[in-house]
């Protein structure tokens, strides 16, 4: 159950908020254990049947938009001279996500009881990710919890544009096959029943090809709904097994040998890797801890195994750049380059912040001339659709011309 509370901390301020607890009194022993002395707790009344509420139960989640939008406009307060808890308190009246507010309530309660934001955050690894956490503990480490606040929030923003521009630039052909497909099962179920009526009045000699039409149009006429709902499962099925752990590597590895896409995938990899552990290093995490954060942040399975190696390297003493030297094929010669100038110059961060940049400039400009590259392999699938629904069709009617005569 969730209750509403009054609580006076050990200096006389005066706390609310929302907690949850078993009841009244395990709320009332949770407060002293934190320091503070309840004055009232009251049971929170919800209305089971408010939609709106129903809606952000059921869709309700704490987006990249809002993450940015909080470090951002926190990281401004705190350099403004407001104090952590009182700058969480106003963000949690600016806040229109309830899921957020909920969690903001949280983080104020976790300060207010002398916890610290990062303490707060890591109670929530749904929401916030490793990388966002390491960074802000640093910061509060280093005394400096406004500049790592501003360095994450640009951090998510400049991935969260390039995810975007990547997923962008993909629905085009999303969309085209898509319609293509819907097309397809249309002509089976509507068109092709007429024709194989057709052929079968006038007794047209049937090729191969025009019977497998006519056996797709008679399944869907007569069950479309079970047929669209196969279609469906089949979809989400290739889909979850896309995603499964055990055919990750198989997975990844086809993405990496497409032509164009596997290059823009090697490219942001890249521009993650190198962004990632700079960030991280500017924020004062150490190189370890740093790679073993960003190998959770790559999605490729084959990047997560080059970072396993890098971090197990640098243990032993070898330097950081020996592990991209070795990997030529998913990381190009210039992050090797960049990361060994670094080593020597004692310039890590810097390098590989130039890296970050000039792959992820490459992918913005990939991205606005995929639609262009895929347009071809687009027409090819499109044309040997439409051809062989063509010639199936056309073949029998020679034959209905013939009998005719």
């Amino acid at each position: 159950m969730n209750f509403f509370y009054k609580a006076k901390t050990k200096e006389g301020k005066v706390i609310e908020g929302v907690l949850e607890s078993v009841d009244k009194f395990a709320l009332s022993r949770e407060l002293r254990s934190r320091g503070s002395v309840p004055t009232h707790i009251w049971e929170q009344k919800e209305n089971i049947f408010s939609v709106d509420k129903v809606f952000q139960k059921i869709f309700g989640k704490v987006g990249v938009q809002d993450q940015i939008i909080f470090t951002k406009n926190l990281s401004g307060m705190i350099k403004a001279g407001l104090s952590l808890s009182r700058a969480i308190s106003v963000l949690k009246k600016q806040t229109k996500n309830q899921k957020f507010n909920e969690v903001l309530t949280a983080f104020g309660d976790e300060i207010n009881s002398g916890g610290t934001l990062s303490s707060g955050l890591a109670k929530y690894p749904n929401i916030f990710s490793k990388l966002f956490v390491s960074m802000v503990q640093a910061g509060e480490e280093s005394g400096n919890l406004a500049g790592a606040l501003s360095e994450v929030g640009a951090n998510l923003e400049k991935s969260h544009a390039l995810t975007k521009k990547v997923k962008g630039a993909l629905i085009y052909p999303a969309v085209i096959l898509s319609a293509m497909v819907l097309i397809g099962i249309l002509m089976l179920a509507f068109v092709v029943p007429t024709l194989a009526k057709t052929f079968k009045d006038v007794g047209a000699a049937l090729p191969a090809s025009t019977k497998f039409i006519i056996f797709l149009g008679d399944f869907f006429s007569h069950h479309l709904i079970l047929a669209l709902t196969f279609i469906i499962i089949f979809v989400g099925g290739m889909w979850c097994l896309a995603r499964a752990s055990f055919l990750a590597k198989y997975v990844d590895y086809i993405v990496l040998q497409i032509p164009a896409i596997g290059n823009m995938a090697k490219e942001l990899n890249t521009a993650r890797t190198a962004r990632t552990i700079s960030s991280l290093l500017l924020s004062g995490v150490p190189i370890v801890r740093s790679i073993e954060i960003t190998e959770n942040v790559v999605q490729n399975v084959y990047y997560k195994n080059v970072l396993k190696e890098a971090k197990t390297a640098i243990e032993k003493g070898a330097p950081f750049s020996e592990v991209f030297i070795s990997s030529p094929k998913l990381y190009p010669v210039m992050m090797a380059e960049m990361v060994q100038v670094g080593e020597e110059t004692g310039k890590l961060s810097d390098m590989l912040l130039q890296v970050a940049l000039f792959y992820e400039e490459e992918i913005e400009s990939r991205t606005k001339n995929l639609s262009t590259i895929i347009e071809p392999f687009l027409m090819i699938i499109i044309g040997s659709a439409v051809g062989f629904f063509a010639l199936s069709i056309i073949t029998p009617l020679y034959s209905v011309m013939n009998n005719i005569k």
